[in-house]
């Protein structure tokens, strides 16, 4: 064996740091580190992070409510929908000059990171905002922000352009009484020249604020004259109700668990039983949702396995031959939790989860006592259950065989099993392969033609699936088509599932760019949705875009994907005359074009399906795709209006 060569790194060291000493080293603060920096203040410049602007302001608004200084709050959207107002009846922002900063209170809250009254823990008991950052990020990402304070007799405002003051805090003059209103219009240099706010996801929003504070009254002006109020006496009690209802899933008991604890940590759970397959756990911490879970979403699963496991014992009822687990416990259950931290400790400025480790024990040692009393003097009500969770556990026995997982194994460990028509990838690595879910044979053979057979697998399916909505379980395995796309992902389905035992971390939807090819994406989104949501939340399913028309202009060749596009590209000034081919389907499509169009990554435009409401999501599907019409029609007559067309 020849004797290695030495090696030495002293060109390449000098080469990497040439250049690079202090004057390198850049110090943003404040205003600039949030404009340069901003998902790590509102989690991306997406839709998700847009709104998070307005709940930064209306969180200040509503800390006033929960400390017992306010009861109203307007909001009201601009009819262009790109800016927004929040006022509330509280004490009014302090608007006397800050001793340390030498500015106005007011100026440093919106201004200043760490500026905020929420720090002494006398000014604010409870709050959802803790930092200090909050006021002060919506102001830097925002073209333009205004704030009108009226205190002490008099009326004062100040003005903001992308987080700087363009002018000094003055006096407009008199007024009664107290209260904030702050105006904001976020940027669209930071979200896109096409930014508006969202009144439906506003709507959700504030109508769940007012369900968690009982005797707040929120009014919303939604930017077309429609205008509505939010008051709820019975509080989060009222908020399950509706939340069942719209679930679509009927409670299997009468009446429902409710607890208020008003002791710190101030706690308020309410939980009920439905025939649905899937939990809802809807929690909050200082009246800020927490889609992320954390803690307190710990203590109530913990307190829920021990409180059911404990009845079944005390009274003889557990079944024989199948082990109850948590999951069984907790299927068809849906619950609201709502806790007040006083020093909460959030995972990051956008408050998706609480990490604050006593909690857990806190929730658990509140609410397990009252849980148990509760189905002990219903008894009736704690028998159905029992029975809800010994089925679910049996139905899980019973269905094991169906959903056991498909793995990827080696040759010496035998054959997959895998479905017919599935033509796989040769690559081993998860991470590195992508599954096509193609519409009808035609054009899965135009995609085994044009794809790359190191990474990509397609899977053609025949007509449109089964409406995993209206199905049970049993019945979605069961079904061919379906029951081939689980066998391909390899991950199980149900009580089975195990996403490690993925075996594409992309999974695509490729349907042809018409009116049938956009139904059956739904049918399949429904069916991720319903029975393998963890792939969607983890981010592995997205819908690929082919395009519906060719356009050739001279020597130039334009893909083009709907109606719309196409329409804006016959109106932009180009030399020649257009020739427009429409694909009547992807089977139509040379391989090559379809490898070129929407196939090859570097050329190809997919779109990641997320869920950013899980109940407005829940509360579509349930409408569009369930048993009951009446929803879609009434959902059709609204929207009417709004189509061009209608294929029919």
């Amino acid at each position: 064996m020849a004797p290695r060569k030495k090696t030495t790194m002293t060109t390449t060291r000098t080469k990497t740091t040439a250049g690079y000493d202090a004057s390198a080293i850049q110090v943003l603060e404040g205003v600039a580190h949030v404009r340069k920096r901003p998902g790590m203040y509102i989690g991306g410049v997406n839709k998700d992070g847009l709104h998070h602007l307005v709940w930064e302001i209306l969180d200040n608004a509503v800390d006033e409510v929960i400390n017992g200084h306010a009861s109203e709050i307007d909001v009201i959207l601009d009819a262009d929908h790109r800016g927004i107002t929040i006022t509330d009846n509280g004490r009014g922002i302090p608007i006397d000059r800050h001793p340390t900063l030498k500015v106005s209170a007011v100026e440093a809250v919106f201004t200043k990171l760490g500026a905020g009254g929420k720090f002494d823990g006398a000014s604010y008991k409870h709050s959802g905002g803790l930092h200090g950052v909050g006021a002060a990020v919506a102001n830097a990402l925002s073209e333009r922000l205004e704030v009108e304070v009226w205190r002490d007799g008099g009326r004062w405002k100040i003005g903001f352009e992308r987080g700087l003051p363009q002018e000094k805090l003055r006096k407009t003059g008199k007024s009664r009484g107290s209260g904030t209103s702050v105006y904001l219009r976020p940027d669209p240099e930071v979200f896109g020249a096409k930014t508006t706010l969202d009144p439906l996801i506003l709507r959700a929003r504030l109508e769940a604020k007012s369900y968690l504070h009982k005797g707040l009254k929120i009014h919303f002006s939604d930017g077309t004259g429609k205008k509505e109020t939010f008051f709820h006496a019975d509080g989060i009690a009222e908020y399950l109700t509706k939340l069942i209802q719209v679930r679509g899933k009927a409670a299997i008991h009468k009446g429902s668990f409710y607890l208020e604890r008003d002791e710190d940590p101030k706690i308020e759970v309410a939980l009920a039983w439905t025939e649905a397959t899937d939990d809802g756990i809807y929690s909050f911490v200082n009246g800020v949702p927490t889609p992320d879970g954390g803690t307190h979403e710990q203590g109530l699963r913990n307190l829920l396995g021990k409180s059911i496991r404990a009845y079944m014992k005390d009274n003889k009822l557990d079944p024989k031959g199948v082990t109850v687990t948590l999951d069984d416990i907790k299927e068809g259950m849906v619950a609201v939790l709502s806790v007040y931290v006083l020093e909460p400790q959030f995972q990051s400025q956008t408050k998706n989860r609480l990490n604050n480790p006593e909690v857990v024990g806190l929730v658990e040692g509140g609410v397990r006592p009252a849980l148990e009393l509760w189905l002990n003097e219903n008894r009736s009500t704690a028998e159905a259950i029992v029975a809800r969770v010994i089925a679910s556990a049996r139905a899980r026995a019973a269905s094991r065989a169906a959903s056991k997982a498909v793995s990827r194994k080696g040759p010496a460990q035998g054959r997959l099993n895998l479905p017919g028509k599935l033509a796989d990838c040769s690559s081993r690595d998860p991470a590195k392969s992508e599954l096509f879910i193609v519409e009808g044979d035609s054009a899965g053979g135009s995609a085994k033609m044009g794809r790359n057979r190191k990474t990509q697998a397609i899977l053609p399916l025949r007509g449109k699936v089964l409406n995993a909505e209206q199905a049970s379980l049993n019945k979605v395995v069961s079904n061919e088509e379906l029951g081939n796309i689980v066998k391909a992902l390899g991950c199980g389905i149900g009580k089975q599932f195990d996403i490690s035992q993925l075996r594409y971390h992309k999974i695509i939807l490729l349907m042809d760019a018409d009116s049938d090819g956009h139904h059956i994406a739904t049918l399949l989104l429904t069916f991720f949705y319903r029975y393998l949501p963890e792939l969607i939340r983890r981010g592995h399913v997205y819908i690929a875009q082919p395009p519906l028309y060719r356009v050739d202009i001279g020597k130039e060749t334009l893909w083009v994907a709907d109606d719309a596009h196409l329409q804006k590209i016959l109106a932009e000034p180009r030399r020649g005359k257009p020739e427009i081919q429409r694909f009547k389907g992807l089977g139509e499509m040379m391989p090559e074009t379809l490898r070129d169009t929407t196939l090859d990554p570097k050329r190809r435009q997919l779109i990641q399906v997320t869920i950013g409401d899980e109940l407005g999501t829940d509360q579509a599907i349930q409408s569009l795709m369930g048993k009951d019409s009446s929803s879609r029609y009434a959902f059709i007559m609204e929207r009417a209006a709004e189509a061009e067309a209608l294929d029919v």
